[in-house]
């Protein structure tokens, strides 16, 4: 594959998750604008991500059956509109359905350009390609809560996602100038028989229970540290801003881009070895993670190691698991980021218990646990 190819493909996907993360910075002047009480501005969140579970599951498929070129361009244009629709909210009612249909657009695209990424790409480069496909959602979810930041500050929460949806509409026409053609689905199947297959998928497809496990312990341990570093940080005595404390994610793009490469592994052979390395990195991140209690500086490792074992067991997963059946990569992928969806709230809720219960030492030794957990399941599944 074309290296511009592969460019635009890690391009658009990191516009299109962007669009899933703009609103977090912006909570507060939602709150201000639609007279949301403190309680419930957090559902602006929660209705965007359940966008992003349906997704997964009704739209993400499609590009099973249909034709991805034109499939990305019909959605890119839904997108645009949702956008807008957000832009132009004026009732907390309105915001919310709009937020539900950006979260549910803004997924499908990601993912449904990601399998198209595996589809477009010669076997023996695959894990290659969607290596640089993540590499780009990473940098789309890492910089949108910057960029949001920044434009509100300039020009107003309702310029964020106007100018999101101008460069929506700069990318569905270059995806249309330059995504190539795929073959038509050798079997149409219908939509109802279509999302039952997924099921199907899941209960006969080895590497994608394995895969889907893995996935399921490692965003766990992820979320566990991410969602607990904000309550240490935010109280005396370091009492950071949320600007200072978001800096801290710049630290882990190193470690997550470093993992993209696990692709290539992957392409000559060595997924599992590359299995091994990252949940080492994941099991080691913990240790200078813990340390923080004694000097920050002990983060950076630490979050060098997560994002580097994180990213890099991602890349492989994905790569393997689209491997299986190509004329079913739409659906693996939706299945798959199941497992991520169901695993980040299962961290996210348990290092708030944890944190409660036995501070930062509880945080950290529950992350190493989770990691041990999940190379004890790879050793024993291999």
């Amino acid at each position: 594959m074309r290296r511009s190819l592969m460019l635009l493909f890690a391009c658009a996907s990191g516009l299109s998750v962007a669009n899933v993360y703009y609103a977090q910075p912006l909570l507060d002047a939602l709150a201000r604008d639609f007279a949301i009480p403190a309680f419930a501005i957090g559902g602006v969140v929660t209705v965007t991500q359940v966008g992003c579970a349906l997704a997964l599951v009704l739209l993400v498929p499609l590009g099973d059956v249909f034709a991805r070129r034109h499939l990305m361009l019909a959605q890119a244009l839904a997108l645009v509109l949702a956008l807008v629709a957000v832009g132009l909210s004026s009732s907390t009612v309105g915001l919310f359905g709009a937020m539900c249909l950006t979260g549910m657009l803004g997924t499908a695209m990601t993912q449904g350009l990601i399998a198209y990424a595996a589809a477009a790409a010669p076997a023996q480069e695959r894990g290659r390609v969607v290596g640089a496909a993540q590499s780009g959602v990473f940098l789309g979810l890492l910089l949108a809560r910057v960029v949001a930041g920044v434009v509100s500050d300039l020009a107003g929460w309702r310029a964020v996602y106007f100018g999101s949806a101008s460069a929506m509409l700069l990318l569905a026409a270059g995806l249309w100038a330059r995504l190539p053609s795929l073959p038509a689905a050798a079997q149409r199947i219908g939509y109802p028989a279509l999302l039952v297959s997924m099921f199907g998928l899941l209960r006969h497809n080895r590497v994608l229970q394995v895969r889907g496990m893995l996935a399921l312990l490692m965003f766990a341990a992820f979320n566990i540290f991410w969602s607990a570093l904000v309550l240490p940080l935010s109280a005396p005595p370091y009492a950071f801003s949320h600007t200072a404390i978001g800096a801290f994610g710049l630290v882990g793009a190193l470690g997550a881009l470093a993992g993209a490469g696990a692709g290539r592994q992957v392409d000559r052979g060595f997924g599992e070895r590359t299995t091994l390395l990252a949940l080492l990195c994941l099991i080691a991140a913990w240790l200078p993670l813990a340390g923080m209690t004694v000097s920050l500086w002990a983060l950076v490792p630490g979050i060098l190691l997560l994002d580097l074992g994180g990213q890099a067991l991602h890349v492989t997963n994905q790569s393997l698991i689209l491997n299986t059946q190509p004329d079913a990569q739409g659906r693996l992928v939706g299945v798959y980021m199941l497992f991520y969806a169901v695993g980040s709230a299962l961290g996210a809720f348990g290092t708030s218990v944890a944190y409660a219960v036995a501070g930062w030492g509880g945080v950290c030794t529950l992350g190493a646990l989770v990691s041990l957990v999940a190379l004890v399941f790879w050793a024993r599944a291999r």
